[in-house]
């Protein structure tokens, strides 16, 4: 039996699938989010700046260096979940101006209800196709675009190609950065894509990854990272380097070789990222 205000968990059906929200007995106001069994965002309420999954800290790294701090940044989330990252820069960035493109309504609904944002957060939560509203977003508006867009456990084909890579460059003010997660394995057909795809259109791209992953010892996430002037790689190193599950990040002739063979892909022939193996990214 439930003690008196012990969080229990909820579970709803949503536009994807069944969501459910279960409750970390650890940290009392804390929420993982899981949609159809794949992990998709984890939510400290009393502290937004808790970032439990290995992937989005190293978003964060991104999102930290791309300003002095505490500057606020103009950012476009492609993917919401539980507004983890959005929250994250509230938190980190007051002032900060936010936009969040969400698929699921029904995902946004129970979010909304159940894990509210704090009042004069700056973050706008809308329902709509991610490139759709790429598409529309002004030119040069954005300081940063975060891209966390799975469909199921896989990015959408639609959000992989030359065309939405040069959607991103136009929406970037002169010196923003792109991030997007990405997840793949050996031997590295679509990450090696999105790689080629990037570079065509961005002057500089790394990967932040751990070593086994880059390696093809596992399959796993790796963040994308793209900006047409020079990324600040030796501080996203540091910064990789000291998590509590390190990671490496890859740039200039490695990642080259990484990527060498792979060309860019357009709309007609773009495939979304690979079926994760049994159990890579399920709980419970």
């Amino acid at each position: 039996m439930n003690e008196p205000g012990e969080p229990i968990p909820v579970t709803r059906d949503v536009d994807w699938g069944t969501a459910k929200l279960l409750p970390d007995v650890d940290r009392p106001r804390a929420w993982l989010l899981t949609v159809e069994g794949s992990p998709q965002s984890y939510v400290d309420l009393d502290d937004p700046t808790h970032l439990e999954f290995e992937y989005a800290q190293r978003v964060a790294h991104v999102l930290d260096a791309a300003a002095g701090p505490g500057r606020p940044l103009d950012v476009l989330h492609l993917g919401g979940g539980a507004l983890t990252l959005p929250r994250y820069v509230a938190a980190t960035r007051p002032g900060s101006r936010q936009r969040v493109v969400e698929a699921d309504r029904g995902l946004l609904a129970l979010v909304a209800e159940h894990l509210p944002l704090r009042p004069g957060s700056g973050i706008e939560a809308i329902a709509g196709d991610a490139r759709s509203e790429l598409e529309a977003s002004p030119a040069a508006s954005a300081d940063v675009i975060v891209a966390d867009v799975f469909g199921g456990s896989r990015v959408p084909a639609h959000l992989t190609s030359l065309e939405y890579a040069r959607a991103a460059a136009r929406v970037l003010r002169h010196g923003g950065r792109y991030a997007a997660n990405l997840a793949d394995g050996a031997p590295f057909t679509f990450l090696r894509s999105q790689v080629a795809t990037f570079a065509e259109v961005f002057a500089h791209v790394c990967l932040i990854a751990e070593p086994q992953v880059l390696r093809g010892r596992r399959f796993g996430n790796a963040i994308l990272v793209a900006s047409q002037t020079e990324l600040p790689v030796a501080a996203l190193a540091r910064r990789a380097a000291a998590d509590a599950f390190p990671a490496r990040v890859e740039h200039g002739p490695a990642l080259e070789r990484f990527a060498a063979g792979a060309g860019p892909v357009h709309d007609a022939e773009a495939v979304g990222s690979p079926e994760p193996p049994g159990g890579a990214f399920s709980v419970g």
